[in-house]
């Protein structure tokens, strides 16, 4: 294994931009995966990534040494550099560089699908796509404002769900909506329906929006229905991650329950 020790190795300054910069990842076509457990689970989903790069003083560790015998392009960055780049606290030294994937828009949604539109936290947007990868959903489709899907803080807090989605990223969300028959469901504090009284046996298509602002009204006219989640306390709403993992929890419950 290489091992670098400058700030000044050309392919260093690579790294530190594809740990820092969207623009330069999009430009790339890679990302980086920090910490354990997401390059256990790229090696377990997809497998080999293009670089594992772990820091002097880890090289050693059991968990590291183990993937280690399962990648055949490895680096080793002096501690300094590494922490430099690594966004994990109190990590194990780790990471991986990986292509981003990219995959075909379908001619036609005709599976339980989820649109995002202009979400910005990389942590509730993680938390989302982990939520719906427990909960079976395979599409994702993401509005050109919403927060960079394969940055480094989304992929942190998806714990792994990234490889096990098909996500489309800059997409007109308008027209994949008239290329689908499905219901269309959007979450509003206004709406009268509950999550609980509608029908989720089938297929349908979740919209969920920004943080703040919520659905544009072109994709909240788009909705065939609009429900809300009834709650107790004395807040006005839940946030945008915790909605969606309710609603696609009762899809899977109300599923099992027809299947039974």
């Amino acid at each position: 294994m290489k091992l670098i020790t400058s700030r000044e190795n050309a392919l260093y300054k690579e790294l530190k931009k594809l740990a820092t910069n969207a623009q330069a990842r999009r430009k790339a076509g890679c990302t980086l995966l920090d910490g354990v457990h997401l390059c256990q689970a790229y090696s377990e989903h997809v497998g080999q990534p293009q670089w594992c790069v772990v820091s002097e003083s880890s090289q050693y560790h059991p968990e590291i040494a183990e993937l280690l015998t399962k990648t055949d392009h490895q680096l080793i960055l002096a501690d300094a550099l590494h922490h430099s780049l690594s966004q994990v606290e109190h990590g194990v030294g780790l990471f991986f560089v990986t292509s981003i994937p990219t995959c075909a828009l379908p001619e036609q949604i005709t599976q339980t699908a989820v649109m995002l539109d202009n979400l910005q936290d990389p942590g509730n947007t993680g938390s989302l796509l982990r939520s719906a990868a427990a909960a079976g959903i395979k599409q994702i489709f993401c509005s050109t404002g919403t927060v960079s899907i394969w940055s480094p803080k989304v992929m942190r807090a998806g714990m792994g769900a990234h490889f096990l989605l098909e996500i489309h990223e800059n997409v007109d969300l308008l027209h994949e909506l008239k290329k689908s028959d499905l219901p269309i469901l959007a979450t509003s504090s206004y709406a009268k329906k509950t999550i609980y009284d509608c029908e989720l046996t089938q297929p349908v298509i979740w919209l969920f929006g920004h943080e703040g602002q919520g659905l544009s009204d072109e994709l909240m006219r788009c909705a065939t229905e609009q429900v809300t989640i009834p709650h107790l306390g004395q807040m006005e709403s839940l946030n945008v991650a915790a909605s969606a993992a309710i609603c696609f929890f009762e899809q899977v419950r109300q599923t099992l329950h027809y299947r039974s």
